[in-house]
């Protein structure tokens, strides 16, 4: 494996002595006065070729109001300048030729304009939802819904997204979802991950992308595609910044507040921010179930409620530093604080018939937990020539730290209610730790305008330690039970590199990618003595077409193979406790699964866009519910079913009713089979159609007032060995601008019918259990926030248009 990346690597680096055959001395040079004649600092200046006035990259005037443009090569190019309250001004050609490398130009007078703008922002509002090629976007920085909201709750309202009661996410039907941050994988576990975005204020959020077939230069994670959550950074000259207030109200209180800093000179962008949540929710469970063996029957009515106060606090800090025209390092550090409790008041009533109560079990279930995460983060970029060869590097190293600490409180009454037995009284402490090194390069070479070759390396290390320790209260002194009490260690590295040809014919984009990766791990049950070690390597193929067969009319194919590693947490073997009678645990044998996909895709317009999917899952992770009849319980924990095929048809498409009224409208059909040789002793075989619809409704009053609208269903369908029920509710939300749009107010109410809730039923023969659970989903909210300092883009408003890259570091998977 090591010579396969050595090899990968010599051939990425040996691009980069391809870009000495070029002439690379040609220069221009010019310094840009005001008409005062005064020097004029962050002018926008844009380097164009000549023939068809392509932006080649830009740049931004000197406090002296000199502007440099080095390492050209030979060919025709114009000079545009630009600022705002100014006319623009073209100067060129210029030709850079081995007989004239470098010019100087003379100086260029900026006029003012008729109308002078004063520094006001112009802004091009993008809309909720956007489609694009290979993904779709969620523009959340300006939605009325997402105020006041965490991200996990936003996720709730993305079009084909999925998020059931315990955090875990599906796309268009499909689990096995990697939830990226800036580009980047959070290597996170499944409840862990759910802290993280409970955390996570949508305040601080720009935009969430859908990516449903990813290319090679994505980690080969995730069966059913990848969301990345791209955090707002601010590109604004001088210093600004913002401050959010906001509260609500649904059964308890809710509160959140926050602000961002950001200060840009030319050479260097500071900012910084955070955020804080409190809140207090609630939570009810009912479970009704009947215990079937030979002899009896017994049935369980369990209840449970509990009150859910909570506090998070979320920040971020970084630096980018612009060593010249081409070169960007940068540094970030970014983390969060997750306090709360969850004291659960239980009665089990135990019958051996329906509606009987025999005897029954009343218990207080404490619970306060803590969740703290880092991440430190060093970049590069580095633009190596005008032709588009470019380089970055990450590195990252991350610690996340959890401690919940349960209480179990057990007392038995029989019918008549009185105590029978003595109480059953224990605890439960989980501390983790969780360690992540990080490394990534990317590199582009374009061999012209319509080929270019993405390749990249990339190793990451994970290193986790779990401990569960359980203790009993006996005669009012605690003392340990080593028979449940555990330590799980668990060690993963993956070593990844990757090739991606992208090669543009007329009408028609071809992309080939390969991606190898090699996993090492290691799950070690320390107290059970459980070694499973695991080393293998794969090979992940990418292919996408694009061909356009009219001015309306496109059509698209993509394959790709991708792999789900268990998460520790699903392999861990501890168990956690719900109740007496109901609990989770892990399974340390579970197997990676690997998945095949297929899309077709057609759009017309750019604007209604159909896909239609196929993929077939090996080894399928799958959680399933099942009754141990023997201890009388009811437990959830992971399977590697034989197979999953999975049939979808997304339909998305944004109708502009009026002017001022625009949808955007998500439908997603799909068709989910599991079938597996052996489950609890038999052949198991589920499949059902389903369907899940997202609507958006934008209102426009005027240019300061908009009403938001969004409402959601998903039909009945089965996940594994589980039968779930539909699932529906309606947002709305309000906002309206004042001060010249610097100071925002924003209502929202969610679930606004009070229509959210989860019901499943066992979709297994045999398996006799309805669980219905409802937490607090209606909650008005009112948010305000106020931007302050330069809201002028200077130079930078031409920047966003022609060198993204240079004002904004964009990071993407590796």
């Amino acid at each position: 494996m090591k010579k396969t990346l050595y090899s990968i690597l010599i051939f990425s680096l040996g691009f980069l002595n391809l870009s000495t055959v070029y002439a690379q001395t040609g220069k221009l040079t010019g310094k840009v006065l005001d008409e005062k004649r005064n020097n004029l600092s962050y002018a926008s200046v844009s380097l164009l070729k000549a023939k068809d006035s392509t932006v080649i990259k830009g740049s931004i005037t000197e406090d002296n109001g000199v502007y440099l443009f080095s390492n050209l090569l030979d060919g025709e190019y114009l000079v545009a300048i630009n600022m705002v309250g100014y006319a623009k001004v073209f100067k060129g050609p210029y030709a850079i030729n081995t007989a004239h490398q470098v010019y100087t130009i003379a100086n260029v007078e900026l006029a003012p304009t008729s109308k002078q703008l004063n520094g006001v922002n112009i802004v091009s509002k993008k809309p909720l939802v956007e489609r694009q090629v290979d993904k779709t976007v969620l523009n959340i920085e300006n939605s009325v819904l997402a105020a006041g909201n965490t991200a996990l709750e936003i996720l709730q309202k993305a079009p084909g997204v999925a998020v059931d009661k315990d955090g875990n996410i599906s796309l268009r039907g499909k689990q096995g979802v990697t939830v990226m941050i800036d580009g980047k994988p959070t290597y996170l576990s499944s409840e862990q991950l759910a802290n993280l975005l409970r955390s996570t204020e949508g305040n601080a959020i720009q935009s969430i992308e859908l990516i449903t077939n990813p290319s090679a230069k994505y980690d080969a994670a995730g069966n059913s595609g990848i969301i990345n959550i791209k955090l707002k950074k601010n590109s604004n000259y001088g210093t600004n910044g913002s401050v959010t207030a906001g509260g609500g109200y649904g059964r308890y209180y809710k509160a959140n507040g926050g602000f961002s800093l950001n200060h840009r000179e030319k050479k260097f962008n500071l900012f910084g921010e955070y955020n804080y949540n409190r809140s207090k929710r609630f939570h009810d469970l009912d479970i009704m179930r009947i215990n079937n063996t030979a002899t009896d029957q017994t049935y369980f009515n369990q209840t449970s409620t509990s009150i859910q106060p909570r506090q998070n606090h979320n920040y971020k800090a970084g630096i980018d530093y612009f060593i010249d025209d081409n070169n960007t390092i940068g540094a970030a550090v970014n983390g969060y604080v997750s306090t709360g409790n969850n004291d659960a008041d239980v009665l089990t009533l135990i019958g051996s018939r329906p509606l009987e109560t025999d005897s029954s079990v009343v218990a207080f279930n404490p619970n306060s937990y803590k969740y703290t995460g880092i991440t430190y983060n060093l970049n590069y970029k580095g633009k190596i020539d005008t032709a588009g060869q470019e380089i970055t590097a990450d590195a990252d190293y991350s610690r996340y730290l959890g401690s919940q600490n349960y209480g179990y409180n057990n007392n038995y009454l029989n019918a008549d209610g009185n105590v029978y037995k003595a109480p059953y009284i224990f605890r439960n402490s989980t501390p983790t730790a969780v360690k992540i090194w990080a490394a990534k390069v990317d590199y582009t070479y374009p061999f012209s305008k319509k080929m270019k070759l993405d390749a990249g390396l990339k190793s990451s290390v994970v290193n986790t330690d779990n401990n569960s320790i359980f203790d009993n209260l006996i005669d009012n002194n605690w003392q340990s039970d080593v028979t449940r009490s555990n330590q799980f260690l668990y060690n993963e590295n993956i070593n990844a590199g990757y090739l991606n040809l992208n090669r543009e014919f007329t009408g028609t984009t071809l992309q080939l990618g390969l991606r190898a990766e090699q996993t090492n791990s290691k799950g070690n049950s320390i107290t059970e003595q459980k070694v499973v070690n695991r080393h293998y390597f794969n090979l992940f193929p990418t292919l996408f077409v694009n061909h356009v067969l009219s001015k309306d009319n496109e059509i698209g194919f993509s394959f790709s193979r991708r792999i789900d590693r268990p998460d520790y947490e699903s392999l861990n073997p501890f168990i956690n406790f719900v109740d007496l009678y109901t609990y989770g645990i892990g399974n340390p044998f579970l197997n990676p699964q690997y998945t095949n996909s297929f899309e077709i895709t057609y759009s017309y317009k750019k604007t209604v866009n159909v896909t239609m999917g196929y993929s077939h899952t090996s080894d399928a992770i799958t959680r399933v519910l099942l009754s141990d009849t023997l201890k009388k319980t009811l437990y959830i924990t992971s399977e590697n079913l034989a197979e999953k095929k999975s049939y979808n048809l997304n339909i998305n498409s944004p109708i502009p009713i009026i002017k001022w009224w625009t949808t955007n409208n998500n439908l997603t059909v799909f068709y989910n089979q599991f079938s597996t040789p052996n489950l609890l002793g038999s052949p198991y075989k589920s499949g059902k159609l389903a369907f899940q619809a997202n609507t958006n409704q934008t209102v426009s009053l005027n240019t300061t007032t908009n009403l938001e609208l969004s409402a959601h269903y998903q039909s009945s369908l089965v996940e594994g060995t589980l039968f779930m029920k539909p699932q529906y509710g309606i947002d709305l939300g309000a906002s309206k601008s004042f001060a010249n749009k610097k100071f925002n107010v924003k209502l929202a109410a969610n679930d606004v019918f009070n229509l959210e809730k989860w019901r499943v039923t066992s979709a297994l023969p045999g398996q006799n259990y309805s669980v219905n659970e409802k937490q607090e989903s209606r909650v008005f909210r009112l948010t305000c926030t106020y931007r302050f300092g330069s809201n002028t883009i200077k130079g930078a408003s031409q920047r966003s248009k022609s060198s993204d890259a240079e004002a904004n570091r964009v990071r993407s998977g590796g």
